[in-house]
Protein backbone atom coordinates (compact mmCIF):
# COMPACT_ATOMS: atom_id res chain seq x y z
CA UNK A 1 0.00 0.00 0.00
CA UNK A 2 1.37 3.61 -0.68
CA UNK A 3 2.07 5.71 2.59
CA UNK A 4 -0.73 8.03 3.18
CA UNK A 5 1.84 10.42 5.27
CA UNK A 6 4.71 10.74 2.74
CA UNK A 7 3.16 9.40 -0.35
CA UNK A 8 6.18 8.12 -1.55
CA UNK A 9 6.64 4.87 -0.25
CA UNK A 10 5.65 1.54 -0.30
CA UNK A 11 4.40 -0.20 3.22
CA UNK A 12 5.56 -3.79 3.73
CA UNK A 13 5.28 -6.03 6.79
CA UNK A 14 8.14 -5.73 9.70
CA UNK A 15 7.77 -4.85 13.26
CA UNK A 16 7.82 -1.74 15.06
CA UNK A 17 8.06 -0.58 18.79
CA UNK A 18 4.99 0.82 20.15
CA UNK A 19 4.88 3.60 22.40
CA UNK A 20 1.70 4.72 24.28
CA UNK A 21 1.00 7.24 27.51
CA UNK A 22 -1.74 7.70 29.52
CA UNK A 23 -1.51 10.28 32.33
CA UNK A 24 1.09 8.48 34.55
CA UNK A 25 1.57 5.58 32.82
CA UNK A 26 4.16 4.83 29.57
CA UNK A 27 3.74 1.44 28.21
CA UNK A 28 6.57 0.03 25.32
CA UNK A 29 5.66 -3.10 23.17
CA UNK A 30 8.85 -4.04 21.06
CA UNK A 31 8.13 -6.36 18.31
CA UNK A 32 4.75 -5.48 17.19
CA UNK A 33 3.93 -6.87 13.67
CA UNK A 34 2.95 -3.94 11.44
CA UNK A 35 3.08 -2.66 7.35
CA UNK A 36 6.00 -0.08 7.41
CA UNK A 37 6.83 2.76 5.04
CA UNK A 38 10.30 2.08 3.45
CA UNK A 39 10.44 5.55 3.01
CA UNK A 40 9.30 7.86 5.88
CA UNK A 41 9.04 4.68 8.40
CA UNK A 42 5.44 5.28 9.44
CA UNK A 43 3.85 2.32 10.72
CA UNK A 44 -0.20 0.75 10.41
CA UNK A 45 -1.15 -2.11 12.57
CA UNK A 46 -4.01 -4.03 11.41
CA UNK A 47 -7.38 -4.13 13.69
CA UNK A 48 -6.16 -7.20 15.55
CA UNK A 49 -3.07 -5.99 16.45
CA UNK A 50 -4.22 -2.41 17.22
CA UNK A 51 -7.13 -3.75 19.69
CA UNK A 52 -4.27 -6.47 21.58
CA UNK A 53 -1.94 -3.05 21.95
CA UNK A 54 -4.99 -1.28 23.94
CA UNK A 55 -5.79 -4.11 26.19
CA UNK A 56 -2.06 -4.61 27.02
CA UNK A 57 -2.17 -0.83 27.52
CA UNK A 58 -5.12 -0.99 29.63
CA UNK A 59 -4.27 -3.29 31.57
CA UNK A 60 -1.07 -1.75 32.80
CA UNK A 61 -2.54 1.49 33.22
CA UNK A 62 -5.67 -0.53 35.49
CA UNK A 63 -2.47 -1.77 37.52
CA UNK A 64 -1.02 1.67 38.46
CA UNK A 65 2.93 1.05 36.30
CA UNK A 66 4.48 3.83 35.50
CA UNK A 67 6.22 2.11 32.96
CA UNK A 68 6.02 -1.18 31.29
CA UNK A 69 8.02 -2.39 28.86
CA UNK A 70 6.87 -5.71 26.63
CA UNK A 71 7.51 -7.74 23.73
CA UNK A 72 4.41 -8.53 22.15
CA UNK A 73 3.21 -11.69 21.99
CA UNK A 74 -0.29 -12.71 19.66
Amino acid sequence: MKCVICKQGETSPGEVTVTLQRNETTVIIKQVPADVCDNCGEYYLNDTVAEHILRIAEDAVSKGAEVEILRYAA
